[in-house]
């Protein structure tokens, strides 16, 4: 299921993509990611923008909340930033805090190179029946 999960969210998150984030490791719960600052990032304080980095939280928040194969959806998130970052890579780390049939909730921590926190994201999905599998585009090859 865990490659299933992985090609949807390497091949459907298109902003994600667009925007350089990595899916570094998935597993029931969890996720790691990461994105590589770039010029594109950084705000008119020459600072990574707030949204590049609430982008790089909620990415991974989707994939730890989608891992259990549950279409998942964020229904409600906020984010604490507590240190600027100029160069070099965020890594963001989510792991699941509880879930039920419904709902599940969910901190992510974003870090420099250094490992020293940048934000700090809570999010709360909500689950839906349907799985993820259903998602996936007609076209794309079967995952194992």
């Amino acid at each position: 299921m865990h490659q299933t999960i992985r090609h949807f969210f390497t091949t459907e998150d298109k902003f994600a993509r667009h925007n350089g984030i990595v899916l570094e490791e998935l597993g029931a719960g969890t996720a790691k990611a990461s994105m590589r600052i770039e010029p594109y990032h950084l705000n008119g304080a020459k600072t990574v923008h707030g949204g590049a980095i609430f982008t790089l939280a909620d990415f991974t928040f989707a994939v730890a909340a989608n891992s259990h194969g549950s279409l998942a959806m964020g229904i409600n998130t906020s984010v604490s930033f507590v240190k600027a970052a100029t160069s070099g890579t965020l890594h963001a780390e989510a792991v699941e805090l509880s879930h039920n049939a419904k709902l599940a909730t969910y901190a992510v921590k974003i870090t420099d190179d250094d490992g020293d926190l940048v934000a700090f994201f809570q999010g709360i999905a909500y689950r839906k029946k349907e799985l993820i599998t259903a998602r996936l585009h007609p076209a794309d090859p079967p995952v194992a």
